[in-house]
Formats: C-alpha cells, structure tokens, sequence
C-alpha cells in the first residue's frame, strides 16, 4: 500500500514558501478557498479534503490577522478528520512579550500560544513547530494537548556567517558582534561553533530619562570585520547603534545577520542610509524578509523546517 503524501495549506502570508516547502518535503500542496465580505469578515475554505490524511499547515505569525488564520485553518482541518496535523510556525509574533514587566501587562506570547493549543488534537497527534524563539520557554506556553517543538537556527546561520566573511576574503579575521551585552551569551555560544572570537558593546542607561549610551566595546575589532548578530532585527536602532561603536573601535566592516528579518515600514533603507553597516542578513523566516533583495543575503529554511516535520 502507498502512502499518501502530507498535505500542505499554507496561509496567505506564507505563500511565498509554500512551493519550496513541499518540494523540500515532498508534500502534496493543498488548497485554501478564501475571500472578504463586505463588512470585512473572511470566508476561508478547505477545498482538499484532509480526511484521513498528514496534515501541515505553514503559516507564521506576524500580525495579529496571522494568527486567527492559523488558527481558523488548524481548527477546520483538526474537524475535517485529519489524521494527524503539524502546524509549522517559522516566525512566532510577539516573542518579546513573553513576560510582564509592569503590572497587568498582558503576556501575549502565553495568550497566543494558548489560542493554538485550543485546536482539537488529532488521532495521530498534533504538533507545533516553533523556530528560533526570542526566548526558550515560550514552547511551554502551549498546553500538553499539543506537542511542540522548538527548532534552532543555528546550522543555517553559521553557514550564512561563513559565506559573508569568505565573499569578504575575512575568514581568519573577523569577529562576532552582539548589539549590547544582553545578547552576550548567544553570540559567544554561536562564536565558539564559528571559530571566531565574540565582541559586544557596553551600554549604560541614563537615570533621568533611561536613555541607553555605548561605553566601549569588549574586544578587539581593529582591522577586523565584525559581523553582528541577533535572534531578530526590527527598525534597527539598537543595531545601528552597535555597528557604531564598532566603526569607532577600528573595524574593517560590519555585516548584520538575524535569524528573522522583522523589518517594518522602512527599516531597511533606514539601517543602509546609516553608512555603517554593509549589508543585511538573514533567513526567509518573515515575509519582509523579501525586501532584502540585492542589499544582502537571505537564506532559506525551509529544508530544514521540512525535515524536522519529516521526521515526526
């Protein structure tokens, strides 16, 4: 007997992978019937039946639109009679909110997560597959009905790193920046897989308006080519701030590289009219990762990402 292969639906926003996810898979694309009322409400469709079927369902989760259309699709498709489902969320919004600082802030990161946990389980299992997350706990957000798991970026990463410093002819000088100390300890932990050695900025916060100002930096980026690297890079500021420090400490150049290339509005144009930094790096992880373009690389993961489903 032959088996039928995953079904895939993707949701709108993570279209853009979606062939190169089946390929990479080898999973059987799926159709989504979809359009908008005229006071704004969706009408979504499953028009491949999932009955009995390996289900995945792409779709990460950048605005809050995203995440009702994972979760609309995830419920039609656990009571369609699925098998079994695997809902692949490579960019998981609101990641940094995944604790209360002030009283009665809401942790969205646990109300989200829990949204996706209150799809029906499938007879063959349901599970959720999170990638590169601002922080290792969120994954026990999700309630046990759900088996999640979290997968790291880091092989395609060091291999992103590795062929910008070669294009550079900087593969025995270059050092591995974070953007403040904060980040200290993933950089260092990346630095010892690459070789090379870590660097971050010292900042020191203004006790009357909380200001953040660089101090130093901890290593010796002279002559060197530093590559900055963090989970995610959104309007740049921090970035842009970092990469200073390291022009001023005598560096050579400065390459940004983040696993999800958040990026709004224009944040691209904005870090690259700094004349600091050369060039933007990353995964397809985020839709905007696609306003890169010819500014830098970007890699893809959805083999990966696709194995891991594999193999579950």
């Amino acid at each position: 007997m032959t088996l039928s292969p995953k079904l895939l639906f993707a949701t709108p926003t993570y279209d853009y992978l979606a062939e190169e996810f089946c390929h990479a898979g080898g999973f059987a694309r799926g159709t989504i019937e979809r359009r908008s009322f005229p006071d704004g409400e969706i009408y979504r469709r499953v028009v491949d039946d999932p009955w009995g079927r390996d289900v995945v369902l792409l779709g990460g989760t950048p605005t809050d639109a995203d995440w009702l259309d994972v979760y609309d699709l995830g419920y039609a498709i656990a009571r369609a009679g699925a098998r079994s489902l695997s809902i692949v969320m490579p960019y998981f919004g609101y990641a940094t909110m995944e604790r209360a600082v002030k009283p009665g802030e809401v942790v969205t990161a646990k109300t989200r997560a829990r949204l996706i946990s209150a799809i029906p389980s499938c007879e063959g299992g349901t599970r959720t597959f999170l990638f590169d997350l601002h922080t290792d706990g969120i994954e026990f957000y999700f309630s046990d009905s759900h088996v999640t798991h979290h997968l790291y970026g880091s092989p395609v990463i060091t291999e992103l790193i590795r062929s910008i410093v070669a294009a550079e002819g900087a593969s025995e000088r270059f050092v591995l920046g974070a953007t403040d100390a904060g980040r200290a300890k993933w950089v260092e932990s990346l630095a010892l897989r690459l070789g090379c050695p870590p660097a971050f900025v010292y900042k020191r916060r203004n006790p009357s308006d909380g200001a953040l100002t660089v101090t130093g930096v901890n290593a010796d980026v002279s002559g060197k080519a530093v590559v900055i690297y963090d989970d995610m890079i959104r309007t740049g500021s921090s970035l842009i701030q970092a990469a200073s420090a390291y022009r001023a400490a005598g560096a050579t150049s400065v390459h940004a590289v983040a696993t999800h290339l958040v990026l709004p509005n224009d944040a691209v144009e904005r870090i690259l009219e700094s004349n600091l930094i050369d060039s933007i790096n990353g995964t397809n992880s985020h839709p905007n990762s696609l306003k890169v373009g010819s500014r830098g690389t970007v890699i893809s993961i959805c083999e990966l990402l696709a194995k891991a489903v594999q193999r579950s």
